[in-house]
């Protein structure tokens, strides 16, 4: 055959291919809504006809005879009928993996409802490992926003209750001066005071606490050493030491820094100290230690609080919690807190990508709280 017979057949051959495929192309668009078999028989169908189609051009033209067309239909007619069951078993295996992957899908936001396993290729297994994954995220997420939306309602009745008192006393008291019932005014004005500063300071924490959970919190992040922010703490909470009858005092190693947020960092550690006094009886210590550990800067408030029971230790930093009568809430006449505190220090600590604990100290003497935060 010449070199100008063999351009004529591949010419030819192109051609009928081309055709072929053009027309399966367009099939598959006309069928483009229908399941994914399809388009696979229709691809097997293209890949039988358009050689066909070639050799019967070619024969035409006498490049080939018509005994040697017999023999290629009936080669190419075993081959094309072979070729298509398996592209329908391959369809099938692929419909039905596809439709493990849908039932998935659909039960993504279902409790209690397994997956149905996929066997199929490694891209369908490893989708079916994503959405296994993205189930888990869905499902901590779910359990996160049920936590949460608990936190609230509990917060809003604790709440509640707590303004509820002192603004009844409020509401008495100012009754009481209107009448002119009261000996001495000037002592309930001061307890009028109180109260007021009392609920100032709930709605101020109630604020902050809102930002913590909005993620509106944002530290400015400072090189700071830990031992001014300790001695500020310390320096602020004597007073209310000193009334309740604690010892109050702290040591931090030198050269100790963390990179805080200083405000942010000081009002943690200050709740620390804070509840620290509140639950440590008359005589009793509260110390405040910082120190290195590792790649990590650790600050802990040792008190003398009597220890908390094991059954409430999850809930230390939940909100709302005040303690219970192991950790003698007496406030020494300081006044009850809203259960706010800790909470806050919580979300601070976590905003500084720290990590906030609590145990008991051994023979039932206290609690330690520690913050530790990366290193500056």
């Amino acid at each position: 055959m010449s070199a100008q017979d063999q351009l004529t057949v591949i010419a030819y051959a192109a051609g009928c291919a081309l055709l072929v495929g053009g027309v399966g192309l367009l099939v598959t668009r006309l069928l483009r809504t229908r399941s994914l078999r399809w388009h696979l028989v229709v691809l097997a169908v293209v890949a039988v006809v358009a050689p066909y189609a070639g050799l019967l051009a070619v024969t035409q033209q006498m490049f080939f005879s018509a005994h040697d067309l017999k023999v290629a239909t009936f080669v190419g007619g075993a081959a094309g009928v072979v070729t298509l069951l398996v592209t329908l078993g391959l369809a099938t295996a692929i419909v039905r993996w596809t439709g493990a992957i849908r039932s998935n899908v659909r039960r993504l936001g279902a409790d209690g409802q397994p997956f149905v396993p996929v066997d199929g290729p490694a891209e369908f297994r490893d989708l079916a490992a994503e959405l296994e994954s993205a189930r888990r995220d869905l499902a901590a997420s779910r359990e996160r926003e049920q936590l949460l939306d608990r936190s609230r309602r509990d917060l809003v009745s604790w709440v509640s209750h707590d303004l509820r008192t002192p603004l009844a006393g409020l509401r008495a008291m100012s009754e009481a001066l209107e009448d002119g019932m009261v000996e001495d005014p000037q002592r309930y004005l001061g307890q009028m005071r109180r109260d007021v500063d009392r609920m100032t300071t709930m709605v101020g924490d109630l604020f902050e606490l809102s930002k913590l959970h909005a993620g509106a919190v944002e530290p400015r992040l400072e090189v700071i050493q830990l031992r001014d922010l300790v001695s500020e703490a310390i320096a602020s909470a004597d007073p209310v030491a000193r009334a309740g009858r604690v010892l109050l005092g702290g040591e931090v190693a030198d050269g100790v820094r963390v990179s805080a947020d200083p405000a942010a960092l000081s009002r943690a550690i200050s709740n620390l100290v804070m509840n620290a006094i509140r639950h440590t009886p008359a005589d009793g210590a509260v110390q405040v230690v910082g120190h290195a550990v590792d790649d990590a800067v650790e600050l802990s408030v040792i008190d003398q609080c009597g220890g908390i029971p094991v059954a409430e230790m999850a809930n230390v930093f939940d909100v709302g919690w005040r303690g219970s009568r192991a950790r003698t809430p007496d406030d020494g006449g300081h006044g009850p807190g809203a259960g706010l505190g800790l909470a806050i220090v919580r979300g601070i600590v976590e905003a500084h990508h720290g990590e906030v604990t609590v145990e008991n100290l051994a023979h039932g003497a206290g609690c330690r709280f520690s913050i530790r935060l990366p290193v500056a």
